[in-house]
């Protein structure tokens, strides 16, 4: 099963994120399938490719929980 989630990089105390479709069974920082948006926490900056996710949400792929509430707030679900 494909799930959007958060996949961390970047610097200690300073992390950003990249929202990433991969496989349920890898690790965080493993194996992406396709990168979908960025957010930095520290600055509250969110890219979203909307028109990619809507296709992964179409084809079966799950939200984490908090993509799931960044993808609330952006009105996509």
């Amino acid at each position: 099963m494909l799930r959007i989630r958060l996949k961390c990089f970047g610097r200690k105390k300073k992390s950003t994120y990249r929202i990433v479709i991969m496989h349920s069974k890898t690790r965080r920082d493993g194996k992406v399938i396709e990168q979908v948006g960025f957010l930095n926490p520290n600055t509250k900056e969110t890219h979203l490719n909307v028109e990619k996710i809507k296709l992964r949400l179409e084809q079966g792929a799950q939200p984490s929980d908090t993509v799931r509430n960044l993808l609330t707030k952006a009105k996509i679900i």
